[in-house]
């Protein structure tokens, strides 16, 4: 092999030197976010308003109508349908919880008397291995334990005006940072798109055009299918009969971003709930009823023409995603984590399609001269002869 020419070697340093500083740009840019997490949930929120009004505003601009008055128009729409949305789930809401509440001790008696009992007799346990009212004394004990911190936290919480401005003051920022960024967000992406080193400009384009099909199909369908879903179930456990019904089809539709989450949590807390209000059969199988057409409508309509199969995570991804999210940057993180698995894997089949063009791919080695083809032949093991046979013979 001949030795590369001063010239040569200059440019591979450089190309080392580029790639340095990127790592280095990109390893501050995800500390800084790591450090700032606990103030970046208004931003974050006002980010993701503005993401999904873009292509409204986009679209109105398109009929010769002004940035700012395009923004106008979409985000009065945004707010008089979120302020609608929570006008008409607020009450609803508030009516389930209290019935809720009221319904506790009806909960509790079934769980001593039929569930726990049950459980003993299927499984041949001691009565003791279940002592009810110990469990019951370890609840009360926990619940006035909590009750207790919680009342510690609110009085800080009350005394404290520090605390209540920045409440405040994350409340108000979110519509504020929201307008500001939505009438923006062409001029910032343009921005962004500029400061970017024109080596990698192509690739980080190419990627960004990718991830924001992909960030579109998730974001935008996946609201729509917890939503479908929320109203789905809730209707189909109402008309069964479920006091608490729309409440459990609310948090099912809420959770189903996670998949199973929602239908396991959302079908597992409708079982208990028929079990103690009714206890027949008929009803529990109108409820495994509602919930086997609700993953049908998820898997065959609603993911399918709502979201597509842009994102490619599997089930398994999803989950991950989520528990990373939630342990490194707590409620932000959950939020973020699956935006940000989309756009990984976006990144991650780039990198596995340059590593399939690459010559540490493509190019054939050198045969080894320890492998050899070697004929294997696998024959069949004698039975043992138990050891009591030999001393009977």
């Amino acid at each position: 092999m001949a030795p590369r020419s001063p010239d040569e070697d200059a440019a591979v340093n450089e190309d080392t030197a580029q790639r340095w500083q990127l790592l280095a740009i990109v390893l501050v840019i995800g500390w800084l976010v790591w450090l700032l997490a606990p103030v970046l949930m208004p931003f974050v929120l006002a980010a993701t308003l503005a993401y999904l009004g873009d292509p409204l505003a986009d679209r109105l601009e398109r009929f010769g109508l002004g940035r700012t008055l395009a923004v106008s128009i979409v985000y009065v729409f945004l707010l008089l349908l979120l302020v609608g949305a929570l006008l008409l789930l607020v009450p609803l809401l508030v009516r389930q919880v209290e019935n809720l509440i009221n319904n506790l001790p009806r909960y509790g008696d079934w769980v001593q008397h039929v569930a726990l009992p049950w459980i003993q007799a299927k499984l041949h346990l001691d009565p003791h291995v279940f002592d009810t009212q110990r469990l019951v004394d370890v609840v009360r004990e926990h619940l006035g334990s909590i009750g207790s911190i919680a009342g510690v936290v609110l009085g800080k919480v009350s005394r404290s005006s520090i605390g209540v401005v920045l409440w405040l003051s994350n409340l108000v920022l979110i519509p504020v940072v929201g307008f500001y960024l939505l009438r923006d967000w062409d001029r910032m992406v343009a921005y962004v798109d500029n400061l970017l080193p024109r080596s990698i400009e192509p690739t980080v384009a190419h990627l960004a055009r990718e991830a924001d099909a992909v960030l579109g199909a998730f974001v935008r369908g996946q609201l729509l299918v917890m939503v479908a879903l929320g109203v789905f179930y809730g209707a189909g456990l109402g008309l069964v009969g479920l006091s608490v019904g729309p409440l459990i089809g609310m948090v099912a539709g809420l959770l189903s971003f996670v998949p199973y989450l929602g239908f396991i949590s959302g079908f597992a807390a409708a079982i208990i709930a028929v079990l103690v209000q009714y206890g027949d059969w008929p009803h529990l199988l109108l409820v495994c009823a509602v919930f086997t057409l609700g993953q049908l409508l998820e898997g065959y309509v609603l993911v399918p023409k709502l979201v597509g199969d842009k994102i490619g995570l599997h089930p398994v991804a999803v989950m991950f995603a989520v528990l990373a999210g939630g342990y490194l940057f707590g409620f932000l993180g959950v939020l973020l984590a699956l935006p940000a698995a989309s756009v990984i894997v976006v990144v991650l089949r780039y990198l596995m399609e340059r590593y399939r063009r690459s010559a540490l791919y493509t190019r054939s080695g050198r045969a080894d001269p320890v492998i050899a083809e070697v004929e294997v032949t696998v024959r069949p093991v004698p039975p043992q002869v138990p050891p009591e046979h030999h001393d009977a013979s």
